[in-house]
């Protein structure tokens, strides 16, 4: 059953969040589906205490939302009887009443009953198109993708950080064998050693995933599902409990990234005047020091592949 609240280690792709207030629940099945499974995680059996019905927990709560319509023109709004689980009679109109289970209706018709739109919103769901794309790109709302297999992708990246140190060495090695040469060189270095070693090590670090391999990545490359959280989810996590670890005032700021042409230059003042010409020859004179450099390790890195 998938859910969004209006309040949604987080990881936060662009853009800084301020928590917001107030808090919905929103399913696609039926509230019978539903009211047990909330029962048992939101009101946990207190010894000589009478329990809190879950409803309480949220300032709104939506059944049979049937995501993603939920998002464009939605369905009638209906008010459900929490007894029998059946529809009561008639399109709901009004204000919202606190303590009532809603069936169907509409993101447009939440926004209005709750007062909210847009980045008011922190929506939270477990389905990179119907939850988080539909949301993001018809509503504008803020999202919060749970990946329950981060998990497992963090184990990998901290346990085996040597293959991720490995092929990010090769690839500054590659590099290192191109960088005095231009397009009036004749020479072709010999990187086919190299190939097979970033194929290899792609290959492992794949393993150390599963038979399927990494949900995010493919040796240095993200994969296309990588590349829609970056592009449509603001926060992502592994569970949304992770939030019970942050109060309501935090302000979440996405990490600085840096872009290819940043990346590869240092902060150091250019005078644009004295930048050569991209048509000129460049000076490919190699130091004593480059060359050594070079050959100790092209020597390390031909051990390493026929080991």
């Amino acid at each position: 059953m998938r859910c969004w609240t209006a309040v949604a280690s987080l990881s936060l792709c662009r853009g800084s969040i301020l928590l917001p207030v107030p808090a919905v629940w929103a399913a696609s099945g039926s509230v019978r589906a539903g009211s047990p499974m909330l029962t048992c995680t939101l009101v946990p059996p207190q010894p000589g205490s009478p329990p809190r019905p879950w409803q309480t927990y949220f300032d709104m709560v939506v059944v049979d939302a049937r995501k993603p319509l939920f998002f464009s023109e939605g369905t009638v709004l209906r008010q459900v009887d929490k007894t029998t689980g059946h529809l009561k009679i008639g399109t709901h109109t009004g204000p919202l009443q606190h303590g009532i289970v809603y069936s169907g209706g509409s993101s447009d018709i939440m926004g209005d009953l709750l007062g909210t739109k847009g980045k008011d919103i922190l929506y939270i769901g477990d389905h990179i198109f119907g939850d988080i794309l539909k949301s993001k790109k018809r509503q504008g709302w803020r999202t919060f993708l749970v990946i329950p297999e981060l998990a497992q992708e963090l184990h990998v990246w901290t346990d085996k950080s040597t293959l991720f140190e490995e092929l990010q060495s090769l690839d500054v090695f590659l590099a290192e064998l191109y960088k005095h040469l231009d397009s009036s060189s004749n020479e072709r270095p010999d990187i086919s050693a190299i190939q097979r070693r970033i194929k290899k090590v792609t290959h492992d670090m794949d393993m150390c995933y599963g038979m399927m391999g990494s949900l995010f990545r493919s040796g240095s490359r993200q994969t296309l599902f990588a590349s829609q959280v970056m592009r449509y989810a603001d926060l992502y996590a592994a569970s949304f409990i992770n939030l019970l670890y942050y109060p309501f005032s935090y302000l979440f700021r996405a990490a600085h990234v840096l872009m290819p042409h940043e990346s590869t230059v240092e902060h150091s003042h250019v005078d644009i005047n004295d930048v050569e010409s991209p048509m000129a020859t460049r000076n490919r004179s190699t130091s004593t020091v480059d060359v050594k450099d070079t050959e100790f390790k092209w020597h390390h890195l031909t051990r390493s592949v026929s080991e």
